[in-house]
C-alpha cells in the first residue's frame, strides 16, 4: 500500500513509541497466561503506541505477533478503491498479527492496524512464537484460544456492518462497544473510550454529519448521554429493542 503510509510503520521508527523493560524467565508454560508466554519469548518487547498511530499497514511483512496489554486497536481492510472498512475493534488481551503463523511462510499484512486509543502492546517475532508452539503444546492451545476470541470479534463487527440502515448500524456498534469496553455505573453503561463523531463514522462506514445527527436523536430520546467524547448508554435493552 505504498503511497498511503502515514504515522508509524515498521519502516519508519515512531518517536511516540517507547520500549518498556520486561523480565524474561524460563518457567514452563503450564498455568501461564498468554501475555506471560508472549512476554517471555526470545526477542519479545513491550511498547507504548500513541492514539491514532499505525501499528502496521497492509503489505508490511508479517514478522511479529501482537498482544494488547492496555487500550483498543482498530483492524480494518483497505480496498483498491481506497475505501477502508473496520473489521474488528480489539480490546485488552486480544491477539492479532498472526498471519505468518497461519500460512507457515513469510507473508504480507492483510489488515491496517491502528491504535484506536493510547495502547500498550507486547510483541514477539513470529519465528519465536512458532518455535514455542513446537516445543510446548500448551503454547499452541493458548494461541488457539486467543485467535478464537479474535475471530469472534471480527464476526461481531461484520454483523454490525451488515445493517443497511445507518441508525441500526450505529446502535449495533454502540452495543458491541458496551459489551467489550463498557463500565457499568449508576447511569447505565459507559463506553470507556473517547469516541469522536469522525472516529465512529470511519468505523461503521458513515459520515461525521450523519453520526452527529443520529447521536443527537439518541440523546434526545433519552437513550444515551455524551460527556467529553465518552458515551453512556442509559438502557442497553431499550436501545436494542427500539431498533430491532
Amino acid at each position: 500500500m505504498a503511497g498511503v503510509r502515514s504515522g508509524f510503520s515498521r519502516f519508519s521508527p515512531d518517536p511516540s513509541r517507547r520500549e518498556v523493560p520486561k523480565l524474561k524467565n524460563s518457567e514452563p508454560s503450564k498455568d501461564k497466561s498468554l501475555l506471560e508466554v508472549i512476554s517471555g519469548l526470545d526477542g519479545a518487547t513491550t511498547e507504548v503506541v500513541s492514539r491514532s498511530k499505525t501499528i502496521f499497514f497492509p503489505g508490511d511483512p508479517a514478522e511479529r505477533v501482537y498482544l494488547i496489554r492496555r487500550g483498543a486497536v482498530k483492524l480494518s481492510r483497505v480496498y483498491e478503491s481506497g475505501e477502508e472498512i473496520t473489521v474488528a475493534m480489539l480490546r485488552e488481551n486480544s491477539l492479532f498479527g498472526v498471519l505468518s503463523l497461519l500460512t507457515g511462510h513469510r507473508s504480507d499484512r492483510f489488515y491496517h492496524a491502528v491504535a484506536f486509543t493510547r495502547i500498550e502492546i507486547t510483541t514477539a517475532p513470529a519465528n519465536s512464537v512458532k518455535q514455542a508452539m513446537e516445543n510446548d503444546p500448551n503454547v499452541g492451545m493458548l494461541l488457539l484460544q486467543g485467535l478464537s476470541s479474535r475471530i469472534l470479534q471480527t464476526e461481531t463487527m461484520i454483523e454490525t456492518l451488515t445493517h443497511r440502515d445507518m441508525s441500526s448500524r450505529l446502535v449495533s456498534f454502540l452495543l458491541v462497544l458496551c459489551r467489550d469496553f463498557g463500565v457499568p455505573d449508576d447511569r447505565g453503561i459507559t463506553i470507556d473510550l473517547k469516541l469522536s463523531h469522525q472516529s465512529i463514522a470511519e468505523a461503521i462506514g458513515s459520515t461525521r454529519v450523519t453520526i452527529t445527527r443520529l447521536l443527537g436523536d439518541l440523546r434526545g430520546s433519552g437513550l444515551v448521554q455524551i460527556d467529553r467524547k465518552k458515551i453512556t448508554v442509559l438502557d442497553p435493552i431499550a436501545l436494542a429493542k427500539r431498533f430491532n
